[in-house]
């Protein structure tokens, strides 16, 4: 009999269940700086439908959760100006893990250390299923995307660039 790989929770897979939120696990080969690209190819899916947790912070250095495709990038621009803020930017690497409490990599919206608000770029939502961090790295949970906006209370915004 064939054992199934077993993938131990993460504070994301406990609220999702906790939350009775349908999902399907996708593990693969993690590689350092592989991004999106990498878990794309591993698991045989668009990476316009794999999406990144990004952790940012505004001009007055409160962080804020952007959900982007993975194939685009973020226009901080458009961003401050959807969000009503002077400017947005990248928080640093050791920054990111405090407010989020996962490592760099592996970032999920869900089960964050901080409450974060969470901004979702528009053209998400519109998917039928999204490939989303599920707390680790080389871990990529399915979902409908409607969870952002359900569990999340994720704000929709335009701000994706062509990468």
């Amino acid at each position: 009999m064939a054992k199934k790989e077993h993938i131990s929770e993460t504070p994301a897979t406990q609220l999702l269940r906790k939350n009775k939120v349908a999902f399907s696990e996708h593990p693969y080969d993690y590689e350092e700086h592989g991004g999106t690209g990498v878990s794309s190819r591993e698991l045989g899916v668009d990476e316009h439908h794999v999406v990144k947790t990004l952790v940012m912070q505004d001009e007055a250095a409160k962080p804020l959760i952007v959900l982007m495709h993975g194939d685009c990038k973020v226009s901080t621009k458009n961003l401050a100006r959807n969000i009503g803020c002077k400017s947005v930017e990248p928080c640093k690497p050791e920054v990111a893990s405090r407010h989020s409490g996962y490592m760099i990599g592996g970032t999920s919206p869900f089960g964050t250390k901080k409450s974060m608000p969470v901004y979702v770029e528009d053209s998400i939502l519109a998917l039928e299923t999204i490939y989303i961090n599920g707390g680790r790295r080389g871990y990529l949970v399915g979902i409908k995307p409607q969870v952002l906006t359900e569990l999340l209370n994720a704000k929709p915004v335009h701000c994706a660039l062509a990468e």
